[in-house]
């Protein structure tokens, strides 16, 4: 099948790269002239595991253009997955998707070929069949459900891990205006994933609604396994990983996201959570838990700002994670930046450290922070080491701390051994009978 992807940043790269590789001619579209280059050169254009390999697996199938002129006549469907940025309201705002919605109206304008427009990208329930589809028939002169398909299709992906989601995923949602524009939009899917999904197809509402929703819930139950982890710091020979284990064996509550460490970040999640709290509260319905939810989150970073305060006073620290998940430069809400932030504003030196985030960290913390240029360098002098992400270059700590005495590690995530000589071990989640020296 011929197929567009409109915006070929963190998802569509690794989306168009999918496609290609699995055998439909893509052409990425994308007004920043560095992604469009670096596609057309057989290169990656972002940080994402595997996202090479396919792109070296495509053998010419994937190309990319800034003109939709060029590309949208050809196409069999395209997918619209660029920025919803959040307002002030907090509400996801969708200048990016209407302007590319306008741009293939035009391009199908003097077209009769069928065409299916898919809205990838996350937007507030109500906008897919209310203003995209306005702007879809007004710029195309065509009707939704009669001459052209409009779908709303959200990935349900982790950067770091977008290419390995995007081919296993648990289910594919799909909004449709008609079954006709759903049928294309699973055929195209059925050629792409390697684990024969369920398929849940619907009105596009219910489809918007259902997003907002798995990201929103995903969030409560992070939050509840860290207010369990402070629970149980605070009960001597409690274990949220032990508690946490068996809580997941229920099949009511099941074990992902039940972990109890740091608060959740990144560009999905947080945004989410309060869309869809300012959503409800338009709406006169009481969104109190949603609210706690947020409110726990950002309770985490001065939870382990207080556990510092508690192990060396005003000391040096070294903060190891800055990205807000392992295997990804990416730093929105990222709790090891915000951490590192507060540490240095309440005047501790701290030096920071992350494989991969460390010139989007430079942006945000600026002067404040001191840059390691390797785990070693960060470490070197620092009081307690602060662990925020459970990456597995962070593996070695204990070893290259060997011979060190007076070192308090904060471990996040109950990543290292209990006892390590000379080392005072704090993990989050853990009462302290349980802690070894």
């Amino acid at each position: 099948m011929n197929v567009c992807v409109i915006g070929l940043g963190k998802l569509g790269s690794p989306l168009a790269a999918v496609l290609a590789s699995k055998g439909h001619e893509v052409v990425g579209i994308d007004r920043n002239a560095y992604f469009v280059d670096s596609i057309n050169a057989g290169t990656a254009p972002v940080v994402e595991p595997q996202l090479q390999d396919l792109i070296d697996q495509a053998q010419g199938r994937l190309t990319a253009t800034h003109s939709y002129d060029e590309a949208i006549p050809n196409a069999d469907i395209s997918f619209i997955i660029v920025p919803t940025p959040s307002d002030e309201s907090g509400v996801f705002t969708n200048s990016w998707v209407l302007d590319a919605v306008k741009s293939i109206g035009s391009a199908l304008k003097r077209h009769s070929r069928y065409h299916v427009v898919n809205i990838t990208s996350t937007v507030m329930p109500g906008s897919t069949g209310g203003p995209i589809r306005e702007a879809l028939e007004t710029a195309s002169g065509k009707t939704v459900g009669v001459d052209i398909g409009l779908c709303y299709n959200p990935e349900f992906i982790a950067l770091g891990s977008v290419v390995r989601n995007m081919l296993h995923p648990d289910m594919l949602l799909i909004g449709q205006s008609d079954e006709r524009a759903g049928d294309v939009l699973e055929a195209v899917y059925k050629t792409t994933t390697d684990n024969a999904p369920p398929v849940q197809r619907m009105n596009l509402i219910n489809a918007e609604i259902t997003k907002i929703s798995v990201n929103s819930y995903v969030t409560t139950k992070i939050s509840f396994a860290n207010t369990l982890a402070e629970l149980c710091e605070n009960l001597p020979g409690a274990d949220v990983a032990v508690v946490t284990e068996a809580l997941g064996k229920d099949s009511r509550i099941g074990s992902k996201y039940l972990s109890g460490a740091l608060g959740y970040g990144g560009p999905c999640f947080p945004r989410d959570n309060i869309a869809f709290s300012v959503l409800a509260e338009k709406l006169g319905v009481v969104a109190d838990l949603l609210r706690a939810t947020d409110a726990v989150n950002k309770h985490q970073i001065r939870r382990v700002v207080h556990k510092v305060r508690e192990a060396v006073g005003e000391g040096s620290v070294a903060v190891l994670g800055l990205a807000y998940k392992p295997h990804t430069p990416v730093i929105d809400e990222s709790q090891g930046v915000m951490i590192a932030r507060d540490l240095a504003l309440d005047g501790h030196r701290v030096t920071v450290f992350d494989p991969l985030a460390m010139e989007n960290a430079r942006h945000v913390l600026g002067y404040g922070v001191h840059y390691a240029t390797s785990i070693e360098d960060a470490v070197r002098d620092a009081d307690t080491v602060i662990v925020t992400t459970p990456d597995p270059s962070f593996a070695g700590l204990a070893h290259t701390l060997a011979g060190r005495t007076g070192v308090t590690i904060i471990d996040c995530w109950r990543s290292f051994p209990d006892r390590a000589e000379g080392i005072h071990l704090v993990q989050v989640g853990r009462g302290r009978a349980a802690t070894n020296d």
